[in-house]
């Protein structure tokens, strides 16, 4: 079957893949997918994509997806991997807020208790309304990054 997507690299390109397999740089995905376009390059090896997906141990369906990637979207996204635009969660306080949490929490705790639980903490935040709701989770992180 004729490939669709074809590659071909150039020789700048091949001394970047050889760099990265050789000093393994980088992650293993980034690894994998160098040592996938190096195989698969028409002017070099030209194996098949089963050859590759066996050698690799990983499915044709990659090896494909690999060659799309490099046609349609460039070498450099290729090798790298499309970089994430946002965060997958927004965070939830800002750096005042976190700060008034951090100041609340070296202060002393309310009558009754001999000591801040991150509960306790979480209760307080809410009630003195410096954000709507918050979980005790999001109190220890950011207790976690100033300890």
């Amino acid at each position: 079957m004729e490939k669709k997507y074809v590659v071909r690299l150039s020789q700048d390109e091949r001394d970047q893949l050889n760099e990265v397999v050789k000093k393994l740089d980088g992650s293993s995905q980034k690894v994998r997918r160098a040592q996938i376009l190096l195989k698969a390059d028409a002017n070099g090896p030209n194996w098949t994509d089963a050859r590759i997906a066996q050698a690799f141990s990983c499915r044709i369906k990659t090896i494909e997806n690999i060659r799309q990637r490099l046609v349609t979207q460039g070498f450099e996204q290729t090798l790298n991997g499309k970089k994430r635009e946002n965060p997958p969660v927004e965070k939830l306080l800002n750096g005042e807020q976190e700060a008034q949490i951090i100041a609340m929490r070296l202060g002393p705790p309310p009558k009754g208790y001999a000591n801040w639980t991150l509960r306790l903490l979480a209760n307080k935040v809410v009630e003195l309304g410096i954000v709507d709701s918050i979980s005790y989770e999001t109190v220890r992180q950011t207790l976690k990054k100033t300890a």
